[in-house]
């Protein structure tokens, strides 16, 4: 009988040591879901759904990355704002994010962009391989900039948005 009481007090002596340790796990695990995590998860949802996403880009190619933003059913219509010439240039200000469509553009239209371009302003750029390579010149004066994007294909294109998003949404008051 004395084996047995033996036994019983290792058990409530590993189940006290197990209780211990597994709850220092659980509070370090919430300490770091609350500090790492979850801000990323806020900054993400903060930007999806206030972030403004102003599209330059003329004619099919305006409508085909309004199309991938909606169809991806993350963004929400009224967050788009659609520029289709330079005269729209001033309905950008507000945005959280430029989306440029490279090939849509002269030389003195990206300029005028990166102009009104502040530095919380993400600036991501669309510029498929099959229309041509981004100049040397122009990726010196795109490297510049803070916050910016080059973005070769549609896939791409989307992660980088929402990257983006994250990282440019957020603002301490």
């Amino acid at each position: 009988m004395e084996w047995l009481v033996s036994i019983k007090n290792f058990f409530e002596f590993y189940g006290f040591v197990s209780t211990f340790i597994l709850t220092i796990i659980l509070i370090v695990g919430m300490v770091l879901w609350f500090k790492g995590i979850l801000p990323v998860l806020f900054r993400l949802g903060h930007g999806l759904a206030k972030g403004k996403i102003a599209i330059f880009a003329k004619g099919d190619n305006l409508n085909s990355l309004k199309s991938l933003l909606l169809d991806s059913e993350l963004f929400s219509e009224k967050n788009l704002i659609e520029i289709r010439s330079n005269n729209d240039f001033g309905k950008s200000e507000k945005s959280t994010l430029f989306l440029i469509f490279w090939h849509d553009w002269e030389k003195r239209d990206i300029d005028e962009i990166l102009n009104r371009k502040n530095d919380k302003t993400a600036l991501v750029i669309y510029s498929p391989r099959d229309r041509g390579f981004i100049s040397e010149e122009d990726f010196k004066i795109i490297n510049k900039e803070r916050n910016v994007s080059i973005a070769n294909l549609r896939g791409r294109l989307l992660n980088d948005i929402i990257s983006s998003l994250i990282t440019t949404s957020y603002e301490n008051k």
